[in-house]
């Protein structure tokens, strides 16, 4: 319901800025330019020299109390006259001695009140084009009042302004998301990127109409904005390809990138058209991804599909400078929104391995205090003082110093690799008095700084003892070897005993459930734990994976 309500709001919105908009940049002067009676010439002893004259009748004014307002948009450094009168300069043309000061590509001029009455008038520009003499520029004139010549863009400014700041408070947030997160996610990166360049190409379209931009700089704003779609429209069908788990990324990706270059080729210097074309190609595909989701029941495809589709009517439909942000606005809502999705399976996972930790303490703790244990321990424990008092006080002494470990790593996630030893070698005293086998401990390699689950190796040296035959001479020894690869941490304890745990039940166990659910939660899907009879005894391995 509450998706339904949201997407009607947001088409209501998007349709009443479409309204607003054609209100402030529809004319109020009625006029007919003459194509067929203008002119436009170059000096021929000086070919940057031009002198341009059209014809233009005004047919109708909606207010004659306010000024009259002439748009020119051309190249060069130039005077504006109308009828014969000058209204206006724009840069300082190339004289005897003086470079020319190139002026803007867009200029306004008011036209005095007692020459813009309705009627045929003559637009006369003659100046010079020092720069840019091959670029195929045409000059247009545009009559319109004075006052909503300066207003319209203002208006428009305001809108633009208030997208691009949204897009940049989204980009700084996502940006200290990624940077402060544990879980450093490439979608939360390229959502970021995605908005700030957003929050660039709106700042960059309309930039010209808050800072001087000479002629001969023109294309160096619209060469950055081509570049900058180019990017986003890389980016934002990668970033569905993640969000949905699209499987065919790297294919998709390169003929995504094939078919952009070719429209950079083919459209070369055509600065709008390649523009455009950039983000039809990143909307198709996206399109595709989304559609592709839509098929595979993937959850939030249908409301990006139909986000997509609303963006290409929207573009469609509305003046292109303004729609395109619009349509851009669409689809970063839709991938705000497929973030939030992903967010949601966050955190549910994130309570459920809470309530597995909390599980995992307190199977950890019933590993000491269980009945059977304590009962047998506690038998033998009576034997040995009746028999040997001060063999009783070190059995004693070592069932203590056990428990104390255990009470201190019970809440913890990981612990020191040493107290972790420390726990196996207390464990290993004590199940020598109460079997009366003699179990021995080795180590070696071993990297102090290093971290553990808590009873990992500890519930490999249980199932070692419940599963290792005793040996007429010696003693089961209980060897443990760190090695520190570029890619992986390994630790290798090996049984020197002959066992009796069969190849088929290696696996099996709530003991082996434990070690795995431990190391799951401390490194989720960067571990390998592998247990398997050897010729000496029995070998557990765990690879510990580097984060990528």
């Amino acid at each position: 319901m509450y998706k339904s309500l949201f997407s009607i709001v947001l088409f209501l919105l998007l349709f009443a800025s479409c309204k607003h908009y054609n209100e402030y940049v529809k004319s109020d002067v009625a006029y007919d330019v003459d194509y067929d009676h203008q002119l436009y010439e170059k000096n021929k002893a000086d070919s940057s020299s031009f002198k341009f004259e059209t014809e233009i009748e005004i047919l109708k004014r909606e207010n004659e109390s306010e000024s009259l307002g002439l748009q020119v948009n051309a190249f060069g450094a130039f005077d504006v006259y109308w009828d014969g009168i000058f209204v206006g300069r724009n840069g300082q043309m190339t004289k005897s001695g003086l470079a020319e000061i190139p002026g803007t590509e867009t200029t306004y001029y008011q036209i005095p009140e007692k020459f813009s009455n309705i009627g045929k008038h003559i637009i006369t520009i003659i100046g010079t084009r020092h720069y840019c003499r091959d670029a195929e520029r045409d000059i247009h004139v545009k009559l319109k009042s004075y006052l909503l010549l300066h207003r319209s863009p203002l208006i428009v400014n305001s809108f633009m302004n208030l997208m691009a700041g949204a897009f940049l408070i989204a980009a700084v947030y996502y940006f200290f998301l990624y940077l402060n997160s544990s879980r450093k996610e490439l979608s939360v990166l390229l959502f970021g990127i995605i908005c700030l360049l957003f929050f660039c190409l709106l700042i960059l379209e309309y930039v010209k109409y808050y800072v001087i931009i000479p002629y001969n700089q023109f294309y160096t704003r619209l060469k950055i904005i081509g570049w900058l779609t180019f990017v986003v429209s890389i980016l934002v069908p990668w970033y569905f390809m993640l969000q949905f788990e699209f499987k065919r990324k790297r294919l998709f990706l390169l003929l995504l990138f094939i078919t952009l270059v070719t429209i950079y080729i083919v459209y070369y210097g055509q600065f709008d058209l390649s523009a455009a074309y950039f983000t039809i190609a990143a909307r198709f595909f996206s399109i595709v991804i989304a559609l592709e989701a839509v098929f595979r029941k993937v959850k939030g495809g249908i409301i990006v599909a139909v986000g997509l589709l609303a963006g290409v009517a929207v573009n469609y439909f509305m003046f292109y400078d303004f729609g395109l942000f619009i349509a851009f606005t669409i689809l970063v809502l839709c991938m705000l929104y497929l973030h939030t999705i992903r967010t949601k399976a966050i955190e549910e996972a994130h309570n459920a391995s809470l309530l597995l930790s909390s599980r995992l303490q307190l199977q950890l703790i019933k590993k000491n205090i269980q009945p059977h244990f304590l009962r047998n321990t506690l038998t033998s424990l009576i034997d040995w003082i009746e028999e040997s008092p001060k063999d009783g006080v070190v059995f004693i002494r070592a069932l203590a110093e056990e428990f104390d470990i255990m009470n201190d790593i019970a809440e913890d996630t990981l612990i020191p690799i040493r107290q972790e030893i420390d726990l196996c070698r207390r464990h290993l005293e004590v199940m020598s008095f109460r079997k009366e086998i003699c179990y021995e401990w080795k180590d070696e390699g071993i990297d102090e700084d290093e971290t553990i689950p808590p009873a990992v190796l500890h519930t490999i040296i249980e199932n070692g003892i419940t599963h290792s035959l005793p040996p007429k001479e010696g003693c089961i020894v209980f060897s443990l070897s760190f090695t520190k690869e570029k890619n992986f941490n390994k630790y290798t304890l090996l049984t020197l005993a002959e066992n009796r745990l069969t190849k088929n039940n290696k696996t099996k166990g709530t003991g082996f459930k434990y070690i795995k659910a431990r190391l799951t939660e401390s490194y989720g899907e960067n571990w390998s734990f592998d247990s398997h009879s050897v010729a000496k005894g029995w070998e557990t391995t765990i690879k510990i994976f580097n984060k990528k």
